[in-house]
């Protein structure tokens, strides 16, 4: 056996030290859940309108949020020609807005006190407006803001105004309760999720199943608990501003008809099915009309 200047016996290659491939990839994983944690801890905040703890990124204040729906609201109006102020369905839909708004100070102090909570003060800097759209659609939307818009398409779907109250008033209560700064916070979250599978050495059939679990265990649930949430402010929006929140089932059966049944399932979609919706609205509506009875003046 020959001597090996560096102590090696029978020409054995020397030992390699270090991170491995594999290793390193499970450091980089292992950062980014690291990373998305604490985005995640950071950055929770409790609701006063539900009591409930959501996810608000904090660098997305009222001001940033606001802005991105003026944004949003001039550039459809820029493609979608609404009908005129003095257009007779525009006045009755204006003064639909103008009930519901007005009520926005009670219902939100009464439900912040619900939970224990001082009630939130954000909306006070929104500058409310509404638009009426021809259009086939049966929609309506509220941005951040209080920039409102109703599709022509939903009148005949509601047929009252106690109907249209309820779904404006669910329309208002998304921009109320700052789920569009929500929305943003989740699709982060996701983003970090996904950059932590590329960079783990997932192959992109790897990458979108796993995207697809969080979709269905994650965000998809989470919109859905948006619209529920949407539908009690937005009924007890309509209660206070004396309207009739036993309409929100008959808009609802129609809405489903109007659909053809061709929703996806739940558990695929951002909504609730209707069967749904309409059992948790038949159980908020005695508190409904306790709102109706303590501020419709």
């Amino acid at each position: 056996m020959r001597n090996d200047p560096f102590g090696q016996s029978g020409g054995q290659a020397p030992r390699r030290r270090g991170v491995g491939l594999g290793s390193l990839r499970w450091l980089i994983l292992l950062g980014f859940l690291v990373y998305g944690g604490c985005y995640y801890l950071s950055n929770r905040t409790e609701d006063p309108y539900t009591g409930e703890t959501v996810l608000i990124d904090g660098s997305i204040g009222p001001d940033e949020e606001r802005a991105m729906g003026l944004q949003a609201y001039e550039e459809i109006l820029s493609q979608e020609q609404p009908l005129p102020r003095n257009d007779p369905t525009s006045q009755q839909v204006a003064a639909i807005a103008q009930r519901l708004i007005a009520k926005v100070p009670e219902v939100t102090a009464e439900l912040a006190a619900e939970h224990g909570m001082a009630a939130p003060e954000h909306w006070r800097e929104f500058e409310w407006d509404v638009n009426v759209i021809p259009s086939d659609q049966a929609n309506a939307f509220c941005l951040p803001g209080g920039k409102m818009a109703v599709y022509t398409g939903l009148i005949p779907v509601a047929q009252t105004e106690d109907a249209m109250a309820v779904v404006m008033g669910h329309e208002i209560a998304h921009a109320l309760l700052r789920h569009g700064a929500q929305r943003m916070s989740q699709q982060k979250l996701a983003q970090i999720g996904q950059m932590a599978g590329a960079a783990s050495g997932m192959d992109p059939q790897q990458q979108q199943m796993v995207m697809a679990a969080m979709g269905y265990g994650y965000l998809l649930p989470y919109a859905r608990t948006h619209e529920t949430q949407a539908d009690e402010v937005g009924l007890m929006l309509a209660a206070a501003a004396c309207y009739d929140p036993q309409q929100s089932i008959g808009l609802w059966e129609r809405m489903s008809q109007s659909s053809g049944g061709e929703a996806p399932p739940e558990f695929a979609s951002t909504h609730p099915n209707p069967g749904t919706r309409i059992q948790t609205l038949q159980s908020l509506m005695p508190k409904a009309m306790e709102y109706r009875q303590k501020f419709c003046r």
